[in-house]
């Protein structure tokens, strides 16, 4: 009988999760902390398989976080659970951090998702709270990363720090192109501009990868992907879960 086995991506915004099976991640679903902190954890339970094996967590919503989760799904499940760690070396990537544990676990685990399935140069974007953009060789030797605030983080900065400039709601409508990037509004303004510092900072990423002699594959993952994905020069490859993807890497070989 195959193991079964739950995944959970814990950012800094949602909890995501899936379930392994028979080497294939099946029943995704996330909720956000605002909902959990509003609700308690049964929007989260209430959703979840009981009948599990074992559960491995990717968490950077920090210790307090995982430890209450563990409790929550330790009487749920009744299983196992274990959290994905950065290592120096492990499935066919070198880090390039001196302390690989300060490289977050989220950026280790999505590469390890892209490298598990392209075996050559990567630029790996991880376009949530935070952007996150770390980059491999094609022999898996991580060449290092950038973080940058996130479209919506931009924003908020912007109306924190400032005295005249307006918060901005999160946009429901496709990202301006061409000309219209060019706002009429001081809202629009901070969107397009907040949209483009993240678009400009990835592409210019793979062009220097370019440039230096790579030939990288764009990976985009996060829960802006969708947002500026379009936005993107060249071909982007769109792997809305590849953080779960790289957990069932870790998965697979601890079975």
């Amino acid at each position: 009988m195959s193991e079964r086995t739950l995944l959970f991506d814990v950012g800094n915004t949602r909890v995501k999760w899936g379930l392994f099976e028979r080497g294939r991640i099946s029943r995704t679903g996330e909720v956000t902390h605002e909902k959990l902190q509003q609700a308690g954890y049964a929007p989260l339970t209430t959703r979840l398989p009981r009948n599990v094996d074992r559960i491995l967590v990717s968490n950077v919503a920090g210790v307090a976080f995982g430890t209450r989760l563990s409790g929550v799904l330790g009487i749920h499940c009744d299983a196992d659970i274990s959290f994905a760690h950065t290592k120096k070396e492990g499935f066919g990537i070198t880090c390039a951090y001196k302390q690989p544990r300060r490289l977050g676990v989220d950026r280790w685990v999505a590469m390890i998702g892209a490298r598990a399935e392209f075996r050559s140069a990567l630029c790996v974007v991880d376009a949530g709270t935070a952007v996150t953009i770390d980059t491999l060789d094609r022999h898996g030797r991580h060449l290092g990363g950038q973080i940058i605030p996130g479209i919506d983080l931009m924003g908020a900065s912007l109306a924190t720090n400032t005295s005249d400039l307006p918060a901005v709601a999160r946009s429901r409508k496709p990202a301006a192109a061409g000309m219209e990037m060019f706002a009429a509004t001081t809202r629009g303004g901070i969107r397009n501009g907040a949209m483009n510092a993240v678009c400009g900072a990835i592409d210019r990423a793979a062009r220097t990868m370019r440039a230096a002699g790579h030939r990288p594959k764009v990976v985009l993952t996060g829960g802006d992907a969708s947002r500026i994905l379009k936005q993107l020069d060249g071909n982007v490859i769109l792997r809305p879960n590849l953080v779960l993807q790289g957990l069932a890497r870790i998965a697979e070989n601890r079975s």
